[in-house]
């Protein structure tokens, strides 16, 4: 099992052990190129009707161009306050790379309480490992930052400081998961009545994992197909499942 791969299982692992989820299909999709007979990648989704209404995994292992990489998203209920969670572990042949964060469900800067409650508890956490040696400035623009939480996760590391992320992501994701079981408590849920939660949802995973946002996109596209790229990105987005 490689690192990367590895550290995905890890938060998967923990989310199914807590949350009633449903696998659809096994898999749900084979990722296949046109680089390689056989199965390039894997596309697994996760169902259910209550504090997550989706989780997908996306793993692409592809040795000729030392790609190893394993993304996973568990997304919140429509109308929810609790912050989805992502997870990105990747080996690229040279280095490897993370991103770890829950994504806000309503604007930071104009919901004091939410931020306190949600992403507060994690600052220390945030603050020791984002200076651990071995770590260097991941490639992700303003754009994309903007998009996710100030207490995201995003680096480039060496095979050491990889393997020191597991107590992180076990924290981050034991947090997330406690919002997940409790809820916000009801003065956060009343300071949130301003915003229409599923449709600023809706338009931030549009943003999110547009091509024009997010320059993966056209690398996934590349490997696997527009079609098979335009699929995985309609899935995260929340569409209908085939």
């Amino acid at each position: 099992m490689s690192l990367p791969f590895a550290l995905a299982t890890r938060a998967l692992d923990a989310i199914l052990a807590q949350q009633p989820l449903t696998e659809v299909g096994s898999p749900y999709r084979e990722l296949r190129s046109p680089m390689s007979p056989a199965p390039v990648g894997t596309m697994r989704v996760w169902e259910g009707s209550g504090g997550i209404s989706r989780m997908v995994y996306v793993g692409l292992t592809v040795p000729p161009i030392n790609l190893d990489s394993h993304m996973v998203f568990a997304f919140t209920a429509p109308k929810s306050g609790v912050p989805h969670f992502t997870l990105d572990s990747v080996y690229g042949g040279a280095y490897y790379a993370y991103h770890l964060d829950l994504i806000p469900r309503a604007e930071l800067s104009s919901h004091l309480s939410y931020m306190d409650s949600a992403y507060h508890p994690l600052t220390a956490l945030y603050e020791e490992a984002s200076q651990r040696e071995g770590l260097s400035r991941a490639h992700i623009g303003p754009r994309q930052h903007a998009l996710m939480s100030p207490w995201m996760l995003v680096h480039r590391a060496d095979e050491a400081a990889f393997q020191g992320m597991n107590p992180i992501v076990d924290a981050y994701v034991s947090h997330w998961l406690g919002l997940v079981s409790a809820g916000l408590p009801s003065p956060v849920v009343e300071s949130l009545g301003d915003t229409d939660l599923a449709a600023r949802d809706a338009t931030v995973r549009a943003n999110l994992f547009s091509p024009a946002v997010d320059p993966v996109w056209a690398q996934v596209s590349r490997l696997l197909g527009e079609p098979a790229s335009d699929g995985i990105r309609d899935v995260l987005i929340g569409g209908p499942l085939t």
